[in-house]
Parts: C-alpha cells; sequence; structure tokens
C-alpha cells in the first residue's frame, strides 16, 4: 500500500480515533486497552494500533489507525504501530459476519460486575432506552472463558457463542459489539452498558428484573439509524468537542 492509500482512508481513522476517545469519556475501556476495526474492503479492515508512545484510547490519532488484512498481515508501509494481541477477535469476526462492518471491543466495568455477579442482561426497561431494551429483547449471550483473543481457535470459540446476536459479553473480560457503522457500533456498546448498569443497580438496591411483557416489547418503535446512531454521535461528539478533545 502507498501514501495514497493512507490518505484515501482518512476520515475512516478520524472516525475511529474519534470513537475510541468518545469509549474512553464514557468510561467503557480505560487507559490503553480497547479497540475499534473497520472494514474497509475484501480482507482488509482498519484497527487502532499501538505505537511506542501510546497515551491511550482517550488521546486516539487517525495515524494509530493502521491496515491490516484478517489475519493480521499489514498492508501498508511501516509506521512504527504494531498490530493488537487481540486482532483474531476482528480478523475473525469481519471474515465470519460478513454484514458487520464494525467490530469493537471493550471492558466496561459495570458490563465486567454483572457477568461475574450472573446478572441476567434481560429487557429490564422500555420507552426509557429504546435502542438499550431492543438489544437485549435481540439477546446478549456470554462467552464464559476470560481469556485474551489471541488466535483463530478462540476467536471462532466467541463466534459460536455471539451468534447471530449483536453483542457478546466476554465473562472476566469485556465485550464485543458490531455493527454496520462506528455510529451503530459504538451506540451499541454504550447502550450495553447501560443495561449492565441497570442490572448492577437493581441488584444492589435488593431488587430482582423480571423483564417487561413481550407486548410492551413488541410496542417499542425502532426509530431508525438516523435518529437513534446518527442522533447518537452527533451528542457525544458535541460533549467531546466541550471537553476539548476532538482535535488532533
Amino acid at each position: 500500500m502507498t501514501n495514497e492509500a493512507v490518505l484515501k482512508f482518512r476520515a475512516e481513522r478520524e472516525k475511529i480515533a474519534l470513537a475510541c476517545r468518545i469509549m474512553a469519556m464514557e468510561g467503557i475501556v480505560e487507559a490503553t486497552l480497547g479497540h475499534i476495526s473497520m472494514r474497509v474492503g475484501e480482507n482488509l479492515m482498519l484497527i487502532r494500533s499501538r505505537g511506542p508512545e501510546d497515551c491511550g484510547l482517550f488521546f486516539a490519532t487517525p495515524e494509530e489507525i493502521c491496515l491490516f488484512d484478517f489475519s493480521g498481515n499489514p498492508k501498508e508501509a511501516d509506521r512504527g504501530f504494531s498490530k493488537p494481541v487481540e486482532l483474531p477477535l476482528h480478523g475473525e469476526t469481519l471474515r465470519n459476519r460478513p454484514e458487520a462492518n464494525v467490530v469493537l471491543h471493550a471492558h466496561p466495568p459495570a458490563v465486567l460486575l454483572a457477568a461475574l455477579s450472573d446478572l441476567d442482561l434481560r429487557p429490564s426497561f422500555g420507552a426509557f432506552n429504546i435502542p438499550a431494551a431492543l438489544l437485549a429483547a435481540d439477546g446478549i449471550p456470554v462467552f464464559p472463558r476470560s481469556v485474551l483473543i489471541l488466535n483463530t481457535e478462540v476467536a471462532l470459540d466467541m463466534l459460536d457463542s455471539l451468534g447471530s446476536h449483536k453483542a457478546c459479553v466476554l465473562k472476566g473480560h469485556g465485550i464485543t459489539v458490531i455493527g454496520d457503522s462506528v455510529e451503530q457500533t459504538l451506540l451499541r456498546a454504550l447502550n450495553l452498558n447501560t443495561i449492565a448498569k441497570v442490572a448492577l443497580e437493581v441488584a444492589q438496591a435488593g431488587g430482582e428484573i423480571a423483564g417487561i411483557p413481550d407486548q410492551d416489547l413488541d410496542m417499542l418503535p425502532d426509530l431508525g439509524g438516523n435518529f437513534n446512531d446518527i442522533g447518537g454521535w452527533r451528542y457525544y461528539l458535541a460533549k467531546l468537542r466541550r471537553a476539548g478533545f476532538d482535535k488532533w
């Protein structure tokens, strides 16, 4: 790949870097742990990588987003960045879920605690947060191993747990979330964190989530990507801008 390829994907790299910063701002990642990948061609993906002076996701830059094939082979000139050790999580997910264009891996503390407490992340609310309710209704499976997704074998085991769902909890580890766009995938990850926070707080208050009736779930409208995903993205981007972290 030439410098022209790097320039070609500049907008995609910027969006991934901004999403990384939003993840950190909202507390679903800490320090240097967590990645977002994006499909940009047949067997090609952009993914946040690490340089010798990596300062973490809150300070992610477009230059840290590097081009690899799904097997982890670099597809652009070496710029001093190393691929993530869990690249197989991203590469195998994109390879085996062709409808997914983006994969997000994060370590939200609320999801970690909810999974370790064996709390069921079922639909516990409705109109309070419709996208989160619908995500929970779709089902959020649990991958029971707390290992790093370092190779194809473990990645395929995780994908067996994910199945046809949009999100999977990695017990004792984090989450894997897929989507059509960076905006959609980011919002799904944040909504998964909301589901887990509610479950934790209900349990801490001594309550038990019974779930909401199917007839109420059926009445929840899908407000569409422009409202849920693009609108949410604009909100978090504005919040990032107000904090002064939207510039390189």
